[in-house]
């Protein structure tokens, strides 16, 4: 039996093979792969599909969250509020600007910052809030905004993981997609992502746009006009061929978002059904009732973890454990002063969870096999 892939990439590829085929040879043929009229029609197209008026193509997602903080002249002294529960490039873009991450708790039932633990983790060199949008689910931004507006504090939404989720905010009086609450919005093309290109690629999203040309020159060595530099940025540009392949998917996302929720529905039926959530062996992922999840990741948590994952590799079930040490506990942040025990929601998130494949073309009789596997571990096979 074939195994279950924690990602098909091979299987979207089939649905878009030809449109996408043109449009490499298209920019191929132009000759013109770096930034240009490919980049710049992705821009305008990520600004109308977040409702957000300017967009920055650039290098990497990580490289926007870089990019905004520079740009919102963070630096060495300075401290940045974010969840010591990510992916390790949400703390080190603070590290790259001179600045140092100020870590808050997580809420056990979202994976996100938890809102209530912010205004405590404040001090006067706080220059930034960092919220991130964890698994495709956004943070409660209502108080994460208020908390914000009255310290005159910036907000960078890292969005990497959310591109097309939305939260209802009572704020705006209206619903807002993840990367648009903010100062500045982040997103990753990394390949895994729901909207993923085929190689590295990132953007900024700004309603300012005085801010937004800050960007645009510092991710091109802060140039602002030829060989005239204000500024020293980097060499961050999105390549031609990322974003022809991206436009192709665009129109796509919220339709494989929904196909994503609708997997998600689904393991919650049977995993339900299994008996699993009753025993509390199994925890299943939350839903906000304020937020539209894309289920970037469907992370489970559960009880035996780690020998779970031995026994999901030996059933061919593709599986992923983001992520299994909280950024506090990283070596290369021992310079914090940090130990374990102090964030202890985020260190039992980081023992506890696993990501399941939720990719939009998987088959039911491939989940099917999946809940199956994680029910025979536990013994409700």
């Amino acid at each position: 039996m074939d195994p279950v892939p924690l990602l098909d990439l091979r299987a979207q590829l089939s649905s878009i093979r030809e449109e996408v085929y043109r449009a490499v040879h298209g920019v191929i043929e132009s000759q013109k792969f770096i930034l240009g009229e490919q980049v710049e029609r992705f821009e305008e197209e990520i600004a109308r599909f977040t409702g957000v008026p300017h967009a920055v193509g650039c290098a990497s997602g990580t490289d926007s969250l870089i990019l905004s903080l520079a740009a919102l002249d963070v630096g060495p002294g300075d401290r940045v509020l974010t969840t010591p529960f990510s992916f390790f490039a949400t703390a080190s873009s603070a590290y790259r600007v001179g600045a140092r991450p100020v870590f808050v708790d997580i809420d056990p039932e979202s994976f996100n910052m938890d809102p209530e633990k912010v205004e405590a983790a404040l001090t006067d060199r706080t220059r930034a809030l960092f919220p991130v949008h964890m698994f495709g689910q956004c943070v409660d931004m209502d108080p994460v905004l208020e908390i914000a507006e009255r310290r005159n504090l910036p907000v960078v939404e890292d969005a990497a993981q959310a591109l097309g989720a939305s939260y209802d905010s009572n704020r705006a009086g209206v619903r807002l997609r993840a990367g648009a609450m903010g100062s500045l919005g982040c997103y990753s093309f990394f390949p895994s992502k729901n909207l993923g290109g085929y190689g590295d690629g990132g953007m900024v999203v700004a309603r300012d746009a005085a801010m937004a040309q800050k960007i645009r020159a510092l991710r091109v060595h802060g140039e602002l006009r030829g060989y005239e530099h204000e500024s020293v940025g980097w060499n961050s540009r999105l390549d031609a061929l990322q974003a022809a392949v991206l436009l192709v998917k665009l129109p796509h996302l919220d339709g494989w978002s929904r196909s994503r929720a609708a997997n998600a529905d689904r393991y919650d039926r049977w995993l339900s059904e299994a008996g699993l959530v009753e025993s509390g062996r199994v925890r299943l992922p939350s839903r906000t009732a304020r937020c539209d999840h894309i289920f970037n990741q469907y992370t489970l948590r559960v009880e035996d973890r780690d020998e779970l994952r031995g026994h999901l590799e030996k059933r061919g079930i593709g599986h992923a454990v983001y992520y299994p040490a909280p950024l506090h506990l990283q070596p290369c942040f021992a310079e914090l002063g940090h130990s374990v025990g102090d964030f202890p929601q985020a260190e039992s998130a980081a023992r506890k969870v696993i990501s399941l494949p939720v990719y939009p073309e998987l088959r039911a009789d491939q989940q099917e096999r999946v809940v199956q596997a994680v029910a025979e571990f536990y013994g409700k096979g």
